[in-house]
């Protein structure tokens, strides 16, 4: 998809978002939605409907992960204190389930020990 206007992009990463909606109401988490107003100065992410997570979903070619999470943090920030950063990256040629999901090792961490008690 050649990005001459940018319009071929917004659309596949608008696409990709609908997938990751589809993809979580599908594993339980009913309340998922897009997140309107992208790119306004304090975006807050993605994806609504997760509360203290701030999801920020990238469809790119190529995968730049430390510019994903700088994105993703500023968007928790924006949200507030205890929100977690996670990036949702597509993988090209496979279906949204095999998507990528990174966060911080610290979030990570955090996460587990509380799913354990």
């Amino acid at each position: 998809m050649a990005a001459t206007n940018g319009r071929p992009m917004k659309a596949r990463g608008a696409r990709f978002e609908r997938e990751v909606v589809a993809c979580l109401r599908d594993n339980g988490h009913p309340y998922a939605e897009r997140a309107y107003g992208a790119g306004r100065p304090r975006d807050v992410g993605d994806i609504d409907g997760l509360p203290g997570f701030a999801l920020e979903c990238k469809a790119h070619r190529s995968i730049d992960l430390a510019g994903f999470m700088n994105e993703a943090a500023a968007e928790a920030d924006n949200l507030g204190d205890g929100v977690v950063p996670v990036v949702i990256a597509k993988r090209r040629g496979k279906p949204i389930t095999d998507a990528y999901v990174v966060m911080q090792l610290g979030d990570w961490a955090q996460l587990v020990s509380e799913a354990s008690l």
